[in-house]
């Protein structure tokens, strides 16, 4: 992917330090600007992106001044700081002008609308969330916006495109300044709908306050990103995600999650709620029956009613041009946003049949179709039940064998999540790099192998391009039928490893070039 060069957009209007320390004081936060009349235009978190004019935001428990020194010999017009620590920074970088507030994470985020001259009003946001299914969701609505030629800005996990700008994500949401950045593109790009994965951590930590959502989906939800640096306990997870519908018109609400009944109640705070059902003895605004794997994915019929029980349209034939029973529900989910958006009905078909999701449930066979994989970004231990079971009904005679880690520095439930789960369906495990971060691979690994359930085979093959081969070559050495697991890094080529991101090649390529 690469990242387009943003001089052919619109200059941004400037805005003075003074209209946004008013601002914030508006909003109960205590702000200072040393020079009210300095402007700024764009404004960024990172010293190595700025760009002449733009607004610093110094921001962290480990920032430096350092950081501010380097973005001012860049260019930077200004910097946002914590009025505690004002002294030390203005120090380093004596004379430039400077905002200095109370609270540094939420000032970025009601400033942010203001920097980017609020290109929110022009746009229609959809702000998906969930355990699991936030990026195939997010991919079949595109697929079906695309097919309706309404073509949307998409910022999740997997990519980020905003008609200026298009690159391999690192966050499921980035700070707000990228945000609203990326926001600011797509109106530029003429483009009117924002299609937008939302986190627990971006919802908690303020990324997305004062963002209104259009469309809040609310998908399902499990334990996961519970660690001493993201959620201490569930009860801290399952709120942040909650609080999506503080800020959304319509709640899409899935039946068949956990705890629907809390979900429920907390979607209340929208206009209007809408419900999906994937059973068919739980009624809901859209439903899904007589559900069947194909060759190629899987159909059902869409049922679509205003009360439960009671057709409102025909019934309607629906076929996902991907494997993965579980899909149903994240299709539901795209269809009920597409139908408020203004999708036909004939694109919401084109686009489901013709979908593509970019290292999510990708087929690779062999052409006798003996070694079949399958790549997918399953990371956690509610997206795992889902895809094992899956396709365990699915491939029910096949040799399973499952390649995958788990990431260093942040939800270690994982570690021992992961293998159990895994345990009960796949015939071999191997564990291998996943992000490791500023932990060690070889100590992850040992972590799965150790909540290795008894019984199961199991290999550590620190080198993931290697383990990969591993797994292939004992697909075609098996006297029957198998079926490879390349789980939870899809088509990415990076890995997460200290603070750099380096290269390396996809699952989804590996699986290419070793399968015939």
């Amino acid at each position: 992917m690469t990242q387009t060069d943003r001089t052919d957009t619109p200059a941004l209007p400037p805005v003075t330090l003074g209209a946004l320390a008013r601002v914030l004081t508006a909003a109960g936060l205590d702000a200072t600007a040393s020079e009210p009349d300095a402007p700024v235009r764009g404004m960024t978190v990172d010293s190595r992106e700025i760009e002449p004019g733009n607004l610093f935001v110094c921001k962290g428990a480990a920032f430096k001044p350092a950081f501010l020194a380097s973005a001012v010999e860049r260019g930077a017009g200004a910097y946002l700081c914590d009025a505690s620590k004002l002294d030390e920074l203005a120090g380093a970088v004596p004379g430039t002008p400077h905002l200095a507030v109370s609270d540094v994470r939420r000032a970025m985020a009601l400033v942010a609308p203001e920097v980017y001259a609020h290109p929110e009003r022009k746009l229609r946001i959809v702000g998906i969330t969930g355990t699991k299914g936030k990026s195939t969701t997010a991919y079949m609505l595109k697929s079906i916006l695309d097919a309706a030629d309404m073509t949307p800005s998409i910022l999740g996990s997997i990519e980020t495109d905003d008609g200026v700008e298009h690159f391999e994500s690192h966050n499921t949401t980035p700070e707000a300044p990228e945000l609203w950045r990326h926001l600011r593109n797509s109106v530029d790009a003429g483009r009117d709908i924002m299609v937008m994965e939302v986190s627990s951590q971006g919802l908690k930590y303020d990324r997305v306050l004062g963002l209104p959502l259009d469309i809040a989906v609310f998908l399902n939800i499990g334990r996961d990103h519970i660690s001493g640096i993201e959620h201490p306990n569930f009860e801290d997870y399952f709120s942040s995600k909650l609080r999506i519908f503080e800020q959304c018109d319509t709640a899409v609400v899935n039946l068949g999650s956990e705890h629907a009944e809390r979900i429920l109640d907390a979607a209340e705070r929208a206009r209007r709620v809408i419900t999906l059902s994937a059973h068919a003895d739980v009624p809901a605004t859209y439903q899904a029956r007589a559900i069947a794997p194909t060759p190629t994915g899987c159909a059902f019929e869409l049922v679509r009613s205003d009360a439960p029980g009671e057709a409102t349209a025909p019934v309607a034939p629906i076929e996902l041009g991907i494997p993965g029973l579980f899909n149903v529900e994240n299709a539901l989910a795209a269809i009920a946003c597409a139908q408020l958006l203004g999708a036909p009905d004939d694109a919401i078909a084109r686009g489901l049949a013709h979908l593509r999701v970019p290292g999510r449930m990708e087929v690779v066979a062999s052409r006798d179709r003996r070694v079949i994989a399958i790549i997918d970004y399953a990371h956690n231990e509610l997206s795992y039940q889902a895809l094992f079971s899956s396709m365990r009904s699915e491939y029910p005679d096949r040799r399973i064998i499952a390649v995958f880690g788990a990431p260093g520095d942040k939800a270690v439930e994982r570690r021992e999540a992961l293998p159990r789960v895994a345990g009960q369906y796949a015939d071999l495990l191997i564990y291998t790099e996943e992000d490791p971060a500023h932990e060690r691979v070889e100590d992850i690994c040992a972590e799965l192998a150790a909540h290795t359930p008894a019984g199961v085979a199991h290999r550590i093959i620190c080198d993931r391009e290697q383990a990969v081969e591993a797994a292939i070559r004992d697909a075609y050495e098996h006297d029957g039928e198998s079926l490879v697991l390349l789980l939870a890094k899809g088509d990415e080529t990076r890995q997460h490893r200290g603070d750099e991101y380096p290269e390396v090649k996809s699952d989804l390529a590996l699986a290419r070039e070793l399968i015939d």
